[in-house]
């Protein structure tokens, strides 16, 4: 059970599964060769990379469980509620407020999770992304998403 107190065990469990589950998943494509790639070459090739990697992570982390003794990592919840809770506003906000609006609430509140926080370089960061943004999805990629409630 000490195990999955560990960083990079824990890490490398993510990686195994999710590369197990994308190889899983790739199985109902064509693999083909490597001179003609099917459709589910790439998703199983590179889901058995990130499986493989993720077996060679748990075992460095279990090394250095050997060597150092127990990593405890501890659990935080009030961080991990602010940044789903940021997630999901942005996602109800972007349809509704528009982009700009939408853009800011996710850095505000996601920086409420944070223990060291500016509200100063919150403020500006959050400014500066937002117009960054609009800029790249609206002007650049021709996006068509509100950018304010009134446009």
């Amino acid at each position: 059970m000490k195990l999955l107190h560990n960083r990079n065990v824990l890490a490398g469990l993510m990686f195994i599964i999710f590369g197990a589950a994308f190889f899983i998943g790739g199985l109902n494509y064509n693999l083909g060769s490597a001179a003609r790639m099917g459709p589910g070459y790439f998703p199983r090739m590179l889901a058995g990379l990130l499986f493989f990697l993720g077996v060679i992570i748990v075992l460095e982390g279990m090394s250095e469980m050997k060597k150092s003794g127990n990593e405890h990592i501890g659990w935080h919840f009030k961080p991990m509620l602010y940044l789903l809770g940021a997630i999901g506003a942005f996602g109800v906000l972007l349809p509704t407020a528009g982009l700009i609006v939408a853009t800011i609430a996710l850095i505000v509140i996601s920086s409420l999770a944070s223990h060291d926080k500016v509200w100063k370089e919150v403020i500006i960061s959050a400014i500066v992304l937002a117009a960054f943004c609009s800029l790249a999805f609206v002007k650049g990629l021709g996006l068509q998403m509100k950018l304010f409630p009134w446009s």
